[in-house]
This record gives C-alpha cells, structure tokens and sequence, in this order.
C-alpha cells in the first residue's frame, strides 16, 4: 500500500523550485534501469536520454533561444534571454528521445514514442521515490529542428521533452486530483 500511496503523491514540480542537489551517478543509474523496465513491443528499445548540468544548461539554452528566434522572428530580446534561461530553472535536463523505427511492420511509431513516454513516467516516479522533484516539459525547443539535430535526430524520430530534476526548494502543496469517473466509462461495444 505505501508504494500505492507514493504513486498517488507524485506530481510534477516546476523547474523554478528545483536546486541543488541533483541525483548523484548511483541514483541516476538507477533512474535509468527503472526507466528501461517501460512496456517496450518488440523489444526495439527507442529511449535515448542525454543527460546536460553544469555549463552545458548554458548551451542548451542558446539551442533554446535560437529555437525561437526561428519560430517567432518578431520575439524582442527580453523574450529571447527568457528562453535562454529556461534550462538553468533546473540543475539537471534530461533530454528524452525516441530513435524510431519506421520499417517495422509490428511496431508502429507510435508504441515506439509511446514506450519512450512510459520509460519517462518511470523515471518521475523513481526520483519521486528517490526524494527528488522533476517535470517533463516540451515547449518550442522540442519541436524545433535546430534543436533535434543538435541532438542527432533523424526524420522519424522524435524529442519527447526536456525532463527537469533536482532537490525541490519549496514543495507545492499536492494538488488536488478529479476522479477517475470522468475518464473512465464501460465499452458495451460500436457505437450505433
């Protein structure tokens, strides 16, 4: 029951309340072994993960701020310095990629994007256990092009977000959650 319980604690935590310190190399290889513990068909394995602290949030926040000058080329300084300082919010981003396959005729894309995504859920929820804060987010950058082939993306595949994580300065107060009954209803078969 206490796992049930921590599972139902766990929320994302923005990256303005992250600091220092961040998972040690011990906690975030495990992060990765529970990560590639995700529903993976085909055994195809898509997750990539690249890991950026340190100075290298400064680089990436330069991919960030290029990334919308491309999209918004009206966007005014101030705008483009607040891109730039998106990824140091957090000590550590933990860029999500898929590599995927588009040739497999028993693996569609999506259930490779989709195991990705579920490979992230496990990884929230192991630095939840571990006592850190995380969120997943995605924004201009994830989707920019500049920025995918800052990180060796091909056509197919796909950045599924930047996950921020660190020691959370300022826990938020757990934020009430809607019923499942909402979501959920019993499929009695096609609809007439």
């Amino acid at each position: 029951m206490a796992d049930l319980e921590l599972l139902l604690s766990r929320q994302s935590v923005s990256p303005r309340l992250l600091e220092e310190p961040v998972p040690s190399e011990t906690e975030l290889e495990r992060a990765f072994q529970v990560a590639l513990h995700a529903p993976d068909h085909g055994g195809l394995q898509p997750w990539r993960f690249r890991i950026v602290r340190g100075d290298n949030r400064h680089k990436l926040g330069d991919l960030y701020a290029e990334a919308l000058k491309r999209k918004t080329p009206e966007a005014t300084e101030q705008q483009i310095e607040a891109a730039r300082q998106k990824p140091l919010r957090a000590p550590m981003v933990i860029v999500v990629l898929a590599k995927v396959t588009t040739n497999n005729p028993k693996v569609p894309p999506v259930e490779q994007i989709v195991s990705a995504g579920a490979a992230v859920q496990n990884m929230l929820n192991c630095f939840h256990a571990m006592g850190y804060g995380a969120m997943l987010v995605t924004g201009v950058p994830a989707y920019d092009e500049g920025v995918r082939t800052a990180f060796g993306l091909a056509e197919d595949d796909a950045l599924i977000g930047f996950l921020n994580v660190g020691t959370v300065a300022d826990m938020p107060a757990l934020r009430e959650r809607k019923a499942p009954d909402g979501y959920v209803e019993e499929w009695s078969g096609p609809a007439a």
